[in-house]
């Protein structure tokens, strides 16, 4: 067995539920961190010659434990804490009941709302949700979103340091704010996914292990938020998108839209659970939210048999609802899109020239990619390959500026593009 890879899988199981326990405790969370950070350690320094403990978990809290009793008798401050915490900590034995609570937890749903809060830049809730919730390390959270690892653990640093010294409780947000600060978590669970699924940046077009985790955090979610339609949204919409992972790029990173997709190759277990989760949050009997209205939309994808049988109409009734609920240009861009497929070119085009000039989109390369499609569809393929080429300078990766410039060279050749959204 390898140790050490079980620690570090333990760490991604387990870091969530220590952290949140010994911030309650602490009310500190970068201290809490840092305790159990230290507490793994001493797993990596100890167990490798020990052997793994009957309930690691108990050891970690327990080694946690008295290790924030020895920091705090360190600090005059700190005794009264230390007694505090002292109470609760016993020495590890396989038989003493001094173990994490309960993986679904209130302290868990705490650290989330903490990790998420609106003090904080939206950057740095990013990489503290992935840092404390999902037990990445700062360097693996560096190369996911192509910064330095410097830079990264600064972030995570400052975003501990500003809820240290605002003395932000560890207590999760009350019922009249309660609202708000879900959307601002679900907001942070949808940017990791999106950054999986579709980067902003690099050479690849598909960051799966990220989506995943995204993915992780939203059933994490449901589970602590049974009664919250949106958080079933947000995971249906997820999963759904997810399940077309296999069919999203070529071997080489080429992407593939999703008219040109094996629909045989979509993952039909990701498409049933998140049919399920969407169903789940229409029962909870409240007006669908924009997640799951999105859900919606790629639930009409995932039960099409082939792109042509989609129910376009449906698909545009649903943008019109989103437009209502969740108003954007990129909502107003991709009703055009529907409505290309539901009503021809001609309104497609209407549709999208209303946005055209919406400041919002000036550097949106998706913007240009689609109204040339519109454009090679009504035959004005020249106007079209100035679209490709100035969409092209626009796209965030390397593949994507490829697909547009073979598709620009398509069309000043005069051939029709087929493509979809």
């Amino acid at each position: 067995m390898d140790v050490r890879r079980t620690i570090e899988a333990l760490w991604r199981m387990e870091a969530p539920r220590l952290i949140a326990t010994l911030a309650r405790q602490i009310g500190d969370v970068g201290v809490a961190e840092d305790l159990a950070s230290e507490a793994f350690v001493a797993a990596l320094e100890q167990w490798p010659a020990e052997g793994i403990p009957p309930r690691p978990g108990a050891w970690l809290m327990a080694t946690a434990r008295h290790k924030a009793i020895d920091r705090a008798r360190r600090e005059e401050a700190g005794r009264r804490k230390a007694a505090l915490i002292a109470v609760e900590a016993q020495p590890y034995t396989p038989d003493v009941a001094d173990d994490l609570p309960d993986p679904i937890s209130d302290d868990v749903l705490t650290l989330i709302f903490i990790a998420c809060h609106p003090i904080l830049p939206r950057e740095a809730r990013v990489a503290l949700t992935l840092r404390l919730i999902g037990g990445l390390s700062t360097d693996e959270i560096a190369r996911a979103f192509l910064v330095p690892s410097a830079t990264l653990g600064q972030r995570i640093s400052r975003a501990k340091r500003t809820l240290s010294e605002a003395q932000v409780p560890f207590e999760p947000p009350g019922a009249d704010t309660l609202p708000a600060r879900v959307g601002a978590v679900l907001e942070v669970v949808y940017l990791i996914f999106n950054e999986g699924y579709s980067a902003s940046s690099g050479d690849g077009w598909v960051r799966r292990d990220l989506a995943q985790e995204a993915m992780r955090l939203g059933r994490v979610l449901a589970g602590l938020l049974p009664t919250e339609p949106e958080v079933f949204g947000l995971l249906a919409l997820m999963e759904l998108h997810a399940s077309r992972f296999a069919t999203r790029a070529e071997p080489d990173g080429t992407p593939v839209l999703l008219d040109r997709q094996d629909r045989s190759r979509w993952d039909r277990i990701l498409i049933a659970h998140g049919l399920s989760m969407l169903d789940r949050a229409a029962k909870l009997g409240r007006p669908l939210g924009p997640y799951a209205i999105q859900a919606a939309i790629a639930a009409h994808h995932s039960r099409a048999r082939t792109f042509a049988e989609t129910d376009w109409a449906g698909v545009v009734a649903l943008y019109d609802a989103l437009a209502q609920v969740a108003p954007s240009p990129i909502v107003d861009l991709n009703r055009a899109v529907a409505l290309l497929y539901a009503d021809g070119p001609e309104a497609a085009l209407a549709a999208i020239d209303a946005i055209r000039d919406d400041k919002r989109l000036a550097r949106y390369h998706l913007l240009g990619a689609v109204r040339a499609d519109i454009l090679i569809r009504l035959g004005r393929t020249a106007e079209a390959a100035e679209e490709l080429e100035h969409a092209a300078d626009l796209a965030p990766t390397l593949h994507e500026r490829q697909l547009l410039r073979r598709r620009m060279a398509d069309a000043l050749a005069g051939k029709a593009a087929d493509t979809a959204p």
